[in-house]
């Protein structure tokens, strides 16, 4: 394993015990074995190399989250986005502190333009892969640039993000997927054909 490999690792690793905003460089070093011009090298910048490391998180959790979508091939798309919702609200005891991180960073992107390109280009890119889990839903004339794959994914993902926000402030009164199924199935009896 290269030194890349190695301050990738490391990151993770440091993300889910230390939280974004409390990893030095030296902490990178000392977990990778590696030396501070490496960082600088492979990522230009602590930040670069957190933030590259949250994409790896997004990449675990979309995926991991894609064979729960996808496990019922013939579930609707509101089926699917329940077992998801259902999926992400049982794992996020065992994320706390990536959730945490990624909290932090959107935090410190408010001052940082490049973080905040980052993780925003980071947001596109599961927006994008869940746009695809979508589209399989909808047939196979349906792909996943379809704008209506796009809403549902944009839909999707700011549920996931919020559940993990309203989590982190107080697991016990947040909201569980099916009252979520329920809130959805109240409105959309509620109102008129757009």
């Amino acid at each position: 394993m290269g030194h890349r490999e190695q301050l990738l690792a490391a990151a993770r690793k440091l993300l889910e015990d230390k939280g974004y905003a409390h990893i030095t460089a030296r902490d990178l070093v000392a977990e990778s074995a590696t030396n501070l011009a490496s960082i600088g090298y492979h990522f230009g910048s602590k930040a670069g190399l957190l933030n590259e490391a949250l994409g790896v998180v997004f990449e675990e959790w979309t995926d991991q989250l894609a064979k729960v979508a996808l496990a019922e091939p013939d579930a609707t798309p509101i089926a699917r986005a329940h077992l998801t919702w259902a999926a992400v609200l049982r794992n996020l005891a065992d994320n706390r502190m990536l959730v945490l991180s990624f909290a932090e960073a959107l935090a410190q992107a408010e001052r940082d333009p490049a973080l905040r390109a980052q993780l925003a280009d980071l947001q596109d890119h599961t927006r994008t892969r869940v746009a695809a889990i979508v589209a399989t839903s909808f047939g196979p004339e349906v792909t996943a640039d379809d704008p209506r794959c796009r809403a549902v994914a944009s839909f999707v993902l700011a549920v996931c993000d919020g559940f993990a926000l309203q989590w982190m402030l107080d697991p016990v009164r947040t909201p569980q997927a099916d009252d979520l199924l329920q809130g959805l199935a109240e409105l959309l009896a509620r109102s008129a054909p757009f």
